[in-house]
């Protein structure tokens, strides 16, 4: 199986400059990643912390990530959204913590009238890149412009190449007031289409993330954690950050008659007539799910497909799949505690990484995808529970990132 996984990447590295190549099959050291960590020291991070400081520090963790609201109204002042993101970065840097502040998506700057496939709007874009990195420069530990390109729910209405182009706008505009802020963006996985659309604009980038969920939304292994790392580095040549990596402690998958029993309640007999019927199907599901859907498939030709094979199937009948594990690492408490412990000894040691972002802090109440309260996909990812118990897994990152120097 390794040996496969291989020979699909392979093909890609005619893409990547040829001493890059040589450091994927020959494994050597790495000044790049030892500057970047000179700066920054090794990132070790969490996703979405709530303000319990002392909590979150008994942990080791000394970084984490947050989106920033757009930050200008039509007349060019501060938003309450923005002034109120930067009160909270102050109480997370008063307190001993870094953010990454991950710049607004292509999609809010188009709900505020700039259109990166419009010429016109492309110098206004840049002047609001330029607008954060100066505002936060001194605020912030590092950027990430935007989340995920390739991802319908970050890119629509925009195709990957077009979000590709405006993270690469952005990049270049805020260079040159960047000082030392290491600014960088992140994938879904290694998607070799994002970094091939970015290679024109690879000088401007710090470091580059990676967001890898092996073993929760398909059939995973630690080794190919690596390999997929050591790819993405190979084709950028950048320090790499782990920008959200976890593992979910809890789920199982659902017998056929349960199945059949969920599609039974929105008022289809079975799969298929389901999809006979799937207009009618649709508007039966709750209206969050309902949104969703809609707004992800975009067509009502793709509501079938996008409910019953796509990602969103999961959430749909509420289940974690047999396939989605890593052997030996059940979804539980003890599993989700001994993946951590492994993992992060594992990529630590990799000597062209430059952090580690755990998603996330806290299990949810709901799923924010689907809204269900028993879907496991979005809701069992947290190193304490909902009311902010410590389960197994925050004492294992706590011994792993104490070990990192």
């Amino acid at each position: 199986m390794e040996h496969f996984i291989l020979d699909q990447i392979k093909p890609t590295l005619k893409h990547v400059p040829k001493d890059i190549v040589k450091s994927y099959f020959v494994p050597q050291s790495n000044e790049a990643t030892r500057k970047f960590r000179k700066k920054t020291g090794f990132i070790k991070g969490i996703c979405h912390p709530l303000e319990n400081f002392e909590q979150i520090r008994n942990a080791n963790i000394e970084w984490t990530r947050f989106d920033i609201p757009f930050p200008l109204d039509g007349e060019g002042n501060e938003t309450e959204a923005y002034k109120g993101f930067k009160d909270r970065v102050r109480r997370f840097r008063d307190n001993g913590m870094k953010v990454m502040a991950v710049t607004p998506f292509p999609d809010a700057f188009l709900a505020n009238g700039l259109d990166v496939r419009k010429k016109e709007d492309i110098p206004k874009i840049e002047k609001v890149a330029e607008f954060l990195v100066k505002d936060l420069k001194d605020l912030c530990g590092a950027f990430q412009i935007a989340n995920e390109i390739g991802i319908p729910r970050f890119t629509l209405p925009f195709t990957v190449k077009e979000g590709a182009e405006f993270i690469g706008i952005c990049a270049k505009a805020m260079a040159p007031f960047k000082g030392d802020m290491p600014i960088g963006y992140n994938c879904a996985g290694p998607q070799t289409d994002l970094n091939i659309y970015l290679e024109p604009y690879m000088d401007y980038f710090d470091y580059v993330g990676i967001d890898i969920y092996m073993g929760c939304f398909f059939f995973g292994t630690m080794w190919l954690f690596e390999a997929l790392l050591r790819y993405l580095y190979v084709m950028t040549g950048k320090p790499i950050i782990l920008c959200e990596f976890g593992y979910i402690s809890g789920g199982a998958p659902k017998t056929k008659q349960e199945k059949l029993d969920i599609i039974r309640s929105y008022g289809a007999k079975n799969k298929k007539d389901a999809i006979k019927h799937i207009d009618t199907f649709i508007e039966n599901l709750p209206e969050r799910m309902r949104t969703y859907v809609k707004h992800c498939a975009q067509e009502p030709s793709n509501y079938a497909h996008y409910i019953f094979r796509s990602e969103f199937t999961n959430h749909f009948y509420r289940e974690l799949p047999k396939t989605c594990v890593i052997p030996g690492y059940p979804h539980t408490d003890e599993g989700q505690a001994k993946f951590y412990k492994d993992i992060i000894s594992r990529l630590s040691s990799l000597d062209f990484m430059g952090g580690l972002i755990i998603y996330c802090w806290r299990d949810d109440e709901r799923c924010y995808v689907c809204g269900q309260e028993d879907c496991p996909t979005e809701t069992r990812w947290g190193l304490v529970t909902y009311d902010e118990k410590e389960k197994p897994s925050y004492y294992a990152v706590k011994e792993e990132y104490a070990k990192i120097k």
